[in-house]
Parts: structure tokens; sequence; C-alpha cells
């Protein structure tokens, strides 16, 4: 296949993980409101699988070509791009003030995810048994997160209602939402749920294809490919939700799950397909060596960024930017 055919499939592929992903989140969270599932479990499991569906499935389909510097390159480019990329184009648009969870639960298990990850892969590859402590972590924490959001929630219901005239001032200010598709039956829902789960595979394979068959044909690594190209695109949907709902001055939930997320790609979304394929295979020296610690070091720095002040200031998120901006043209200097 020549470059200009792995382009083109690298891109389609790449299309069809957006559409698929979103997709599954917003028919899987309608089904699961028609099934009387609660919003909260909605989004401990729809929401965030749905999301990190695009990397789950590279690292699936990578990992059993035996390519593991792609997956692992995707995670590692992938939580760059979300910290020095994505939160910090939304903190330079606008200052980030942090919630209690997110410095409490969320920072510390994305650092200690990441740690692990560092030693897990010391020795150049993630056997299958490996895959078990990474994905224990992320149930553990999927389980703390459950808790603190139960806990939250009943604290929210001791609350004493709001009065009459707050409410009709709220809903006066509030459009009547669309019902056509929440009108719709739950076997229609779970239709397209299903139609974006095959979007996504079929969308994973296409990718995976095209970005190995890319790195050939122009001479760069697998690992290069991973950490620019695939780490950007499936890092998409996230890069959207946060710049969108940072304009419209409601992004708490938004950056709270983002870093829950790069906790749950370093975890969950790395331990599921070396367990499926048992074990990621060599990984390049070079992605292990520079690019990983970059990224464990990366968590690391969000520790005195997160807690001075409790919030993230717009040069900091500036500076974030530039970071990745350098970062970037490392990678095409040095990697090409």
């Amino acid at each position: 296949m020549g470059s200009g055919g792995a382009l083109l499939l690298l891109v389609v592929g790449l299309g069809a993980l957006i559409l698929g992903a979103e997709l599954v989140v917003r028919y899987g969270s309608l089904l699961a409101r028609r099934l009387g599932i609660s919003p909260m479990m909605i989004g401990l499991t729809v929401v965030s699988i749905g999301t990190s569906a695009p990397e789950l499935a590279v690292g699936i389909d990578a990992m059993s070509r035996d390519s593991g510097s792609l997956a692992v390159g995707n995670i590692a480019g992938t939580n760059i791009v979300n910290i020095m990329l994505i939160l910090g184009l939304s903190a330079a648009i606008r200052a980030i003030p942090f919630e209690r969870r997110t410095l409490i639960l969320d920072l510390p298990a994305m650092c200690l995810a990441a740690v692990l990850l560092l030693l897990l892969s010391a020795d150049g590859q993630l056997a299958r048994w490996e895959g078990i402590p990474l994905t224990a972590t992320a149930l553990i924490y999927l389980i703390l997160l459950a808790l603190w959001t139960r806990r939250e929630k009943r604290s929210t219901a001791l609350q004493p209602a709001p009065d009459v005239e707050t409410v009709a001032a709220e809903l006066a200010g509030k459009t009547t939402p669309r019902r056509a598709p929440e009108d719709r039956s739950a076997w229609w829902h779970l239709l397209i749920l299903v139609a974006g789960l095959v979007v996504i595979v079929v969308g994973a394979d296409w990718l995976v294809t095209g970005a190995t068959s890319l790195a050939l044909a122009v001479g760069v690594s697998d690992a290069f490919i991973g950490l620019t190209i695939v780490a950007i695109g499936t890092s998409a949907p996230e890069l959207a939700t946060t710049i969108v709902s940072t304009m419209r001055g409601d992004r708490d939930i938004a950056v709270g799950n983002l870093i829950g997320s790069s906790m749950l790609n370093l975890t969950l979304i790395l331990g599921l397909p070396v367990l499926i394929a048992n074990g990621s295979g060599p990984i390049e020296a070079h992605l292990l060596s520079i690019d990983v610690p970059i990224m464990v070091g990366l968590s690391l720095l969000c520790i005195p960024l997160f807690l001075t002040g409790k919030r993230l200031s717009r040069l900091e998120g500036g500076l974030l930017v530039a970071g990745y901006a350098i970062y970037l043209t490392y990678l095409l200097l040095a990697r090409t």
C-alpha cells in the first residue's frame, strides 16, 4: 500500500472512530435513561467507555498485530495531548478552578497509574499478567469514584430545595429540549448503540492498518505515528467537548473527566488489550526511555500546578500549550 492509500485509510478510520464514539455515547445514554439507569452510572459506564472506545479499539487491534509500540505510543501521546494541549488550551482561554474530587481522587490516581505503567514496562514490553494490576487499578478507581459520586449526590439531596422564584427564573432561561430522540423505543437506541460499536471496531482496524502502512511508507516508526496522528485523532472528542464547554462557561465535569480519562487510559484502556492480546509484544526503546517518562513527568508536574491556588491560570495554560508545541516539534525533527 502506497503512502497516499495509507493516509486515506488512516483518515477514514479516524473519522469512523469519532463517529462511532459519538453514536455510542449519545444513544447509550438515551438507552440507559429509557431503562431507568441513574445518571451517575451512565457517566461511569456508557459515557466513559464510549469516549475511551477509540483508544481501546486501537490498543486491542494494534497488540493483536504485535504492534505494541503503536498502542503504548497512542496512550502516552493521548495523555500528553489531554494535559498539555486540551487542558492547557482550555486554561489559556479561561482560568480553571479545580473541584475537590479532581484534587483528592483523580489527580493522585492519574499520577499513580503513570508511575505504575513506567515500572511495568521497564523491561521493554507488557506481559499478559501485567494487564491484571493495570485493570485492577482501574476497577478500584471506578469504585472509589462511584462512592464519591454517591456521597455527593446524598449531600445534594439533603440541601434545602430552591424556592419557586429561583426555579421559575432558571426555567425561563432555558429552551425546551427536543424530545424526538428520546421518544424512540429502547430497541432503536440499542440498535444504534451496536452500530456505533461496529463502526468503532471497523474504524480501529482501518486506522491501525493505515497508520502502520504509512509508517513503513514514509520511514517512521509505529511509536511516532501513535504519539502524533493517532493520539491527536483519538483525543478529538475530548478536545471538542472541553473547548465547547469552556466557551459556554460550564466545564467542571469536562475538566474533571479529562483527568479521570487520562487515568483510565493508563490502566483499563491499556490493561484490557494486554490481557486480550496475550501481551503487548516488544515496545520501542526510545518510547520507553523518552516519551513515557515525559508523560509520567508531566503527570507529576500537575500536582504543584493544580494545588497552587487550586486552579490552573491562563499563563500556566499558555505555557502548557507552548510546551506541547515544543514537544511536537521535537517529535517531527527527531523521528523523521
